[in-house]
């Protein structure tokens, strides 16, 4: 694994060990109020991360493209803000909420550049 693909298994990795950690915080501690931020981590991160690791794996040349690395970033950094924003907002504070908002239209954006990026190669005859 290269490039762009090695960088999202990289994250996917990165995503699942903090995801897993804070499931096991959340189970000795009985106090499972992050829960939907352990979702999205594993979920967004993790599962997500790992997907377009495959994708870029199994399309080297796409990968080695300039809008495969904005792709990365743009994900990598929205969905660190993401995932660090709501689990700022789930513990009670409300004022980092826009964070959280811009985050998330960000992490979509991401996804409709995967969408751009990805529609054409698997239907290409």
């Amino acid at each position: 694994m290269q490039g762009t693909a090695r960088n999202f298994f990289t994250l996917a990795i990165i995503y699942s060990l903090c995801g897993m950690a804070l499931g096991l915080y959340m189970a000795i501690s009985q106090d499972h109020s992050q829960m939907p931020t352990h979702a999205h981590t594993m979920v967004a991160g993790w599962l997500m991360s790992a997907v377009f690791a495959f994708f870029y794996h199994l399309f080297p040349a796409i990968g080695q493209k300039k809008l495969a690395t904005v792709h990365f970033w743009l994900t990598a950094i929205s969905g660190i803000g993401l995932l660090v924003g709501l689990y700022v907002l789930l513990a009670g504070n409300p004022a980092i909420e826009p964070l959280v908002a811009v985050s998330s239209m960000a992490f979509y954006a991401g996804m409709l550049l995967f969408a751009f990026i990805a529609l054409p190669a698997l239907w290409k005859a």
